[in-house]
């Protein structure tokens, strides 16, 4: 029997901010595209850059820092723009050691912290679950609806000792469960379990399915997307088209390559692009979808970088002759988990270009998300796992060698 989850943080925060939808910068500095991923409309930005501070092209902010508030290690980020603006910083807060779970001794708790003023300073850390002494609740991949502003965080949860390499198939050793909130972020939901959904309790061979880390989706049809994969090794996603309360399983991508952590982001032509960590080579890999994320394609190399969880995000979308896309991926230039660097795609992800540093410092995983007034924010492992940072960036400091 699992253990009730415990210490769920419901307090009530301030209001912050004023309400918004998510946001895509358009080549017009005077204006801003407002995408609810299926429905688009035109506004002035007004009181957005009068709320905030003058902020640099580029920033960086401590957000979690190892060693503090009764934990080792922060590790493993997601980060999300709530309806209202507020960012929302997830983290693996692991309590023993800096091992994944089910390795050792080994206790995670999902956590959150808040910011209001588009990432200048963070709220006290708050605990979303704590599934008990030595479980984890781990790799948290999140989404806004854009219909009813309801903003999800998928995750898994897993027993004392199990690991994606020790999970028993066809047990509940390692779960996958959803939460959400209603209120950007203040309060969440009970657990709900979608473990029958994300994986096939009756493949011998299924130990585990995980989601993202990051890099949920909705789609212009009102589709939530999760990224997943499973072990051993496949990469697929989980989806839902009544606004999360039922979910349906994808196929995995064919092809036979091994690849696991993933995101996804939709491409201008409505088809999903997933890009994959590999488990062996020097390449990531690149599949796509032609029916929302159903099944997916054979794929093709992607990056070239170490094996590493890496962020895909949507910047810009072009309106007929206006603007242009953009899709920005970060990640590790290298050698191994060093140099974390940000790179445009004006192909709809065919290509990567204009690489610009955003540290040189020992880096690791990201995450990213588009604040309400249109700058890129990367959450990103910094320092060889000291800390988890917040780092905001302009399109002009991107475009500034372009």
């Amino acid at each position: 029997m699992q253990p009730p989850a415990k210490n769920v943080c419901r307090r009530k925060l301030p209001a912050c901010g004023s309400t918004s939808r998510q946001l895509v910068v358009t080549d017009n500095p005077k204006r801003r595209r407002y995408v609810s991923k299926h429905h688009a409309f035109w506004g002035v930005v007004v009181a957005f850059f009068f709320a905030l501070p003058a902020l640099a092209d580029k920033t960086h902010v401590d957000v979690f820092v190892s060693g503090t508030e009764g934990y080792h290690t922060f590790r493993i980020p997601a980060i999300e723009t709530s309806p209202d603006g507020t960012l929302l910083a997830f983290a693996e807060a692991r309590k023993h050691n800096a091992q994944d779970p089910g390795y050792g001794k080994q206790d995670i708790d999902l956590v959150l912290r808040q910011s209001s003023d588009g990432g200048v300073s963070w709220s006290n850390m708050r605990i979303i679950e704590d599934p008990g002494e030595g479980w984890s609740a781990a790799n948290p991949a999140t989404v806004v609806d854009q219909d009813t502003g309801r903003v999800w965080v998928l995750y898994l949860r897993s027993k004392p000792g199990r690991s994606e390499f020790t999970s028993r198939p066809g047990t509940d050793d390692m779960q996958t469960f959803a939460r959400y909130s209603d209120d950007n972020g203040s309060s969440w939901s009970d657990p709900i379990d979608l473990t029958d959904v994300a994986r096939d309790m009756n493949d011998p061979g299924w130990r585990c399915s995980v989601t993202g880390p990051g890099g949920m989706v909705q789609t212009r049809d009102g589709r939530l997307v999760a990224p997943a994969w499973k072990s051993p090794y496949a990469v697929f996603a989980i989806f839902s088209d009544d606004h999360g309360r039922t979910w349906q399983r994808s196929q995995s991508m064919p092809g036979g390559q091994l690849a696991n952590e993933n995101q996804i982001v939709e491409l201008a032509d409505g088809r999903l692009l997933m890009d994959c960590r590999q488990s062996e080579g020097t390449h990531r890999w690149i599949t796509t979808s032609e029916n929302g994320g159903a099944t997916w394609s054979v794929p093709v190399p992607g990056e070239t970088v170490s094996p590493v969880a890496c962020a895909i995000q949507r910047l810009t979308l072009a309106e007929g002759s206006r603007g242009r896309n953009r899709i920005i991926w970060t990640g590790p230039k290298g050698p191994e988990r060093n140099h974390l660097v940000a790179r445009v795609s004006y192909d709809e992800g065919k290509t990567f270009v204009g690489e610009r540093t955003v540290s040189e410092e020992p880096a690791a995983y990201s995450d990213m998300t588009i604040t309400k007034d249109g700058h890129v924010g990367v959450l990103w492992e910094r320092g060889g796992y000291k800390f988890l940072t917040f780092t905001r960036f302009s399109l002009g400091w991107l475009e500034a060698d372009n």
